[in-house]
């Protein structure tokens, strides 16, 4: 598998988001299996501490987050910090593209400062694209250029209307609406909304020399411009306010101190690479590492454990036949653990979820005993789900036990080396993180006096 995408052959549909977990095979995942083999919260700390300083590492070197999409928006059906992470690499792809357009920025300056004059005075077709001709004939070079708008030109100039490249807006987390929507409440103030308009008219400017207000509106807000249907229309109105050659803007654009009037007036032609970063890449990642470095043990713990077994939900029930007997108990089981866990998981149900959950591991272990299974469920109807289930998993644990005594007995100490090399494989905390980076944990101390375990009360267990 891809270490980089961290997809699954899993249908993502299939998801428990109910729970707010995590998508099977993600870093978050993978990383509660790890997690969950250690004994202490000592060790917890302190292995921790060392995926905080390595993913300090990853975005230091412009590498995303491994087992996780490369650059998809935060799903907000997942638990946060799985969103956290989905941010960190979006903004490594938003900082790949952004370097992108300032190289192709340049390098359209530094070609139009070697154009002969007379070939700018005269530009042919292939330079319609890089240069616009404003009413006076100056031609004027267009920067920031993304593409051709279609059927647009500008109404003074006549000159075809480009669209720009704009700034990315912020990257939406649970948290970040959350504190956006207080901003708002608290002081009334949409600042994040209107610093993007006064972008996209910036760029807008730089891409399309000589345009008015309206032909940003035409292209950002085509509902707010209507076209004239006939040439008498325009004669009867072509003084009146609000219109423009062929068409005229909405009443709410044509208001006093109408916001987009006000910040068209402010806004100077400059590429989007060039203005003040609407989102600040930087700033958001290290919010996100100071987080993590403060998250409360109970915190990151319960979102460990959710995001397992919501993966381990998804993997039992793609492997369980819809027409089946046991899909019905799976069902109930799911259902009944789903249910729990919005309630917020405590020490006084985790210990029925569990067994909730080994009964689900065992129907999916033994499919064989599904006809057992529905007998038990109908006997049991009038008992509370937990219990039935628990019932069914005893069930199944007496059988087990039966036939392990009529197996001969097998050399401990070569079933323990077996078990313990399996689990390297599926546990080993180097398998976080990209396979190609031999040198991964080599200059990582998990010293306890050496490792900053972020003020987490060590506890012995």
């Amino acid at each position: 598998m891809n270490g980089g995408s961290g997809l699954t052959s899993l249908p993502l549909v299939s998801i428990p988001k109910d729970i707010r977990g995590a998508p099977p095979e993600s870093f978050v995942v993978r990383l509660s299996k790890v997690i969950g083999c250690f004994k202490s919260l000592q060790k917890i700390a302190c292995f921790w501490g060392c995926v905080v300083i390595e993913l300090r590492r990853l975005w230091s070197e412009g590498l995303p987050v491994p087992w996780m999409p490369l650059d998809a928006d935060p799903d907000l059906d997942s638990c946060l910090l799985h969103q956290q992470l989905q941010v960190i690499n979006c903004c490594i792809s938003r900082k790949l593209r952004q370097n992108a357009a300032i190289k192709s920025l340049d390098s359209v300056i530094r070609e139009a400062n070697l154009v002969n004059k007379v070939m700018v005075d005269s530009p042919d077709n292939s330079n319609s694209m890089r240069y616009a001709k404003l009413v006076s004939g100056q031609l004027v070079l267009r920067l920031g250029v993304d593409h051709l708008s279609e059927n647009l030109t500008m109404l003074e100039t006549g000159e075809p209307v480009y669209s720009p490249v704009t700034q990315e807006g912020p990257i939406l987390t649970e948290e970040f609406i959350k504190e956006t929507e207080e901003l708002v409440l608290r002081t009334g103030s949409f600042g994040v909304g209107c610093s993007q308009l006064l972008s996209d008219m910036q760029a807008f400017k730089a891409a399309n020399p000589g345009c008015v207000l309206e032909d940003f509106i035409r292209w950002h807000s085509p509902p707010d411009w209507s076209e004239m249907e006939s040439t008498s229309e325009y004669n009867d109105s072509a003084d009146g306010e609000g219109s423009s050659r062929r068409g005229r803007l909405s009443k709410r654009m044509l208001k006093e101190g109408n916001l987009w009037q006000e910040l068209w007036k402010s806004a100077k032609p400059l590429p989007a690479v060039q203005q003040t970063p609407v989102f600040d890449e930087d700033l958001a990642v290290e919010s996100i590492f100071t987080t993590l470095e403060d998250i409360p043990p109970s915190e990151l713990l319960e979102q460990l454990f959710v995001s397992m077994l919501s993966s381990a939900f998804t993997i039992a029930e793609a492997s369980i036949s819809q027409d089946s007997h046991v899909s019905k108990i799976f069902y109930e089981c799911k259902d009944w653990v789903f249910a729990t866990c919005q309630n917020g998981i405590s020490s006084d149900n985790i210990g029925d979820i569990c067994k909730v959950y080994e009964t689900v591991e065992t129907i999916v272990t033994h499919p064989e005993e599904a006809i057992t299974i529905m007998d038990q469920s109908e006997e049991a109807a009038s008992e509370e789900p937990k219990s039935r289930f628990k019932r069914i998993n005893l069930n199944f644990v007496k059988k087990d036990i039966n036939l392990l005594r009529k197996k001969p007995p097998k050399d401990k100490k070569k079933s323990k080396e077996k078990q313990n090399h399996v689990f390297s494989q599926l546990f080993d905390a180097k398998s976080l993180f990209l396979k190609k980076q031999p040198k991964l944990w080599g200059g990582v101390s998990t010293s306890e006096s050496e490792l900053d375990v972020n003020d987490w009360e060590i506890v012995q267990i």
